[in-house]
């Protein structure tokens, strides 16, 4: 068993509870479980087996993968899966990550992503590799909740899309995030950790800051990310009591 490579078609869910979402999520497209032996028989490990036993998939008692796949100690179960496409929605809002290249920040803003209710993910390459595991990891099994595709470019993606805002934040936004106008169909628009958005899209749609004080220079990407999807989506998660 090699370590993961990008241009594999396999990739791994990697921890107990990332294997049973794993089942839950994408059941069709899982290829076998790897049980370690100091896996405790517990209420998730029976529930993993008796899915797996009643859909017909492997389940291998061996400690050599986990070596080589896992850093972590207490990693006692791993998910083989086959990569799968997913459609966009393209009535649906969407988050665009353009050139990310740090695999936990994607998987943390995945799962902060389908926290708040935005689950069509667009990313312009070059970027990081959404399948390796360790974005998986990072997405707490959020991965498998989402539809995603990649672009070569942010030009090829406005050719697929109509009748939406398109929000990117930049520091010198016009507008701030507070006040500006949220339309109902969006599409909002971050860029790489290090260098943030190319000044293209300084003249590509409604253009939006995060005010902070001058004690930094900027927010870390996955920070900004949460902060934009919270302020786009709040409303939705008002408390109706």
């Amino acid at each position: 068993m090699n370590k993961y490579k990008k241009e594999d078609n396999i990739s791994y869910a990697l921890g107990t509870t990332l294997t049973l979402y794993l089942l839950d999520n994408h059941i069709n497209d899982v290829l076998r479980v790897y049980v370690h032996n100091k896996q405790e028989h517990n209420d998730t490990y029976n529930k993993i087996v008796n899915i797996c036993n009643k859909n017909n998939i492997e389940i291998i008692e061996s400690d050599k993968i986990f070596h080589t796949l896992s850093d972590k100690d207490n990693c006692y179960i791993i998910g083989a899966f086959k990569k799968f496409d997913t459609k966009i929605d393209f009535n649906a809002n969407h988050l665009v990550l353009v050139n990310p290249s740090n695999m936990g920040n994607l998987g943390t803003i995945i799962r902060t992503a389908v926290g708040f209710g935005i689950t069509n993910l667009i990313i312009v390459k070059p970027a990081v590799d959404i399948f390796d595991p360790k974005v998986v990891r990072a997405s707490m099994g959020a991965l498998f909740n989402i539809n995603f595709k990649y672009y070569d470019n942010f030009s090829d993606y406005q050719k697929d899309i109509s009748n939406r805002t398109l929000y990117p934040f930049i520091l010198n936004g016009e507008n701030n995030l507070s006040t500006v106008k949220k339309d109902n169909t969006y599409s909002l628009i971050f860029g790489n950790e290090a260098t943030g958005l190319p000044d293209e899209f300084d003249h590509i749609g409604t253009t939006i800051r995060i005010n902070h004080n001058n004690k930094i220079d900027s927010l870390n990407l996955d920070n900004a990310v949460s902060i934009g999807l919270y302020e786009f989506t709040k409303d939705n998660f008002v408390d109706k009591k």
